[in-house]
């Protein structure tokens, strides 16, 4: 732990906690998490669209999705390692530079094989701007105002799911897909200029030894089994599909082994030991299938089968994250007083219930009834991620935050490429499926509707398992390490130092 050298706007105890002085950074540190969420928001949107300006098939555009959070959780694990040598505000600010490069890559893309590489590209660059955000503000907020303080910035963070898609959608109809790349290029400027005036220095630390074996083959693990999954929404028996996991699976194998025996792995394994982490980790993963994939079907839904334009497909998904936004305040504060398991239960049941809804979907159902149900899925969304969450980190030993983040984060990202992967692949071999089996002369947009509510069926059981589960939660205990003599919190600096 380092020596408090440095000037924090934190000092001491909660009683002198200052939501004034903590704004600053807490701003700078937003606004570069705004980008890298827009992006994802505003790409799910234009996916149709790229479909048909490259001349290409949904199953090769998804993977501008599955290559770009494949990117960014193999960057992840660097995070520790990188802020521990270079310093938090150094590496999170050409973290953001990098990303905006890449941004503007993308949009000059001639090619979907460009386009992917140039989102790899992209996901290299932001891979480090959430975990080590995330640190910096949880270390930042005394622990009995964390929910509060997680809960504000999730807020504005919101601001990009809400306004994302319309943006996207009025960028796609009237300008050109290329911008909703481009228009990162501010907002990345915006977002450099604040960290280097608001975020408090940081100490560089002496960073252990660099686990270049682990480094290697966890992006190796995570690409080939999110290959594999991709491929066995097809087949599960194809070639494809079989070396994809096999390969995938030997190497996460040898990644966990390597990992264990390491001193200062690349990834913070041994936080598993925590039977409090392990529930409260899964149970994440599984609102993020549930949730993430169905977030990417959804637009897809209503520009491919009720013929709705990219700009009012982003209308129509505002509500959820406006939704996401009423909800994820009041869980942060009831988070303070109630605990996670209450909040994630009721969260996950509202999730539960909205993809339940629109797994009857037919060609004639109302846009109410969707709205209705997306609103549901962003009010469930709201009162279960920031909880859960920040549950996560309450749950590590206060030691390995730095570590735990790089790890939480870069487990979101391969999950969410499995969604991505998984569930576009359950569509399409669905929408087969139906097809194949439809009588001669039929509506063949009936097929198509059949294999949507058959994936928004598989989404809602994966979040009825995680209502169930939910009920296992249970407050973690205070270690001595998470407080200072008297109660005290430990100040910024202080926790800083790792």
């Amino acid at each position: 732990m380092s020596a408090r050298t440095q000037t924090s706007p934190q000092k001491g105890g909660g009683d002198d906690f200052s939501l004034k002085a903590i704004l600053p950074p807490l701003l700078a540190i937003i606004v570069g998490m705004i980008m890298v969420i827009l992006d994802s928001t505003v790409v799910n949107n234009a996916i149709p669209k790229l479909v048909e300006y490259f001349g290409t098939d949904l199953k090769t555009i998804q993977w501008t999705v599955t290559g770009y959070t494949l990117a960014l959780s193999a960057v992840i694990p660097l995070a520790g390692w990188l802020t521990d040598k270079f310093g938090s505000k150094q590496i999170f600010l050409l973290t953001i530079a990098l990303f905006t490069i890449g941004s503007v890559l993308c949009g000059i893309a001639q090619t979907p094989e460009q386009l992917i590489l140039f989102r790899v590209i992209q996901g290299l660059g932001g891979g480090m701007v959430a975990p080590i955000g995330m640190a910096m503000v949880f270390k930042l907020a005394p622990a009995e105002r964390r929910g509060s303080i997680m809960g504000m910035l999730g807020i504005p963070m919101l601001m990009a799911p809400a306004f994302g898609p319309v943006l996207s959608g009025w960028l796609v109809d009237s300008v050109s897909w290329h911008w909703i790349f481009i228009i990162n290029l501010p907002i990345g400027i915006i977002a450099f200029f604040l960290g280097i005036r608001y975020l408090p220095k940081t100490v560089r630390q002496t960073a252990p030894h660099l686990d270049v074996i682990g480094m290697c083959l966890a992006p190796i693990a995570f690409a080939m089994l999110a290959y594999g999954v991709s491929e066995g929404g097809t087949s599960w028996s194809s070639t494809s599909t079989i070396t994809g996991l096999a390969v995938g699976g030997v190497a996460l194998i040898a990644f966990i082994f390597v990992e264990l025996r390491q001193k200062q792995p690349l990834l913070e394994l041994k936080v598993f030991r925590s039977s409090d982490f392990t529930r409260s980790i899964i149970l994440t993963w599984i609102v993020q299938l549930a949730l993430f994939g169905a977030m990417l079907i959804v637009p897809l839904y209503l520009q491919g089968v009720k013929g709705y334009s990219a700009l009012e497909t982003g209308w129509i998904l505002m509500p959820q994250a406006l939704c996401a936004g009423i909800g994820m305040p009041i869980s942060g504060r009831l988070f303070d007083k109630i605990g996670a398991r209450p909040l994630a239960f009721c969260g996950l049941a509202a999730v539960s219930v909205a993809l339940y809804i629109l797994s009857g979907v037919s060609v004639d159902t109302s846009l109410g009834l969707i709205i209705v149900s997306i609103c549901l899925m962003g009010l469930g969304m709201g009162f279960s991620m920031m909880p859960l969450n920040t549950h996560v980190l309450n749950s590590a030993p206060r030691r390995l935050v730095s570590r735990v983040t790089p790890l939480t984060t870069a487990a979101q990202q391969v999950v969410v490429s499995f969604a991505v992967a998984g569930l576009t692949g359950y569509l399409t071999s669905q929408i087969t499926s139906h097809s194949a089996e439809a009588a001669a002369g039929a509506n063949p947009l009936t097929a198509v509707v059949a294999g949507y509510g058959d994936t928004f069926f598989l989404s809602a059981c994966i979040a009825t398992v995680g209502v169930i589960l939910s009920l296992i939660l249970r407050k973690p205990k205070m270690r001595p390490e998470d407080q200072t003599a008297g109660g005290e919190q430990p100040d910024a600096a202080m926790m800083m130092g790792h």
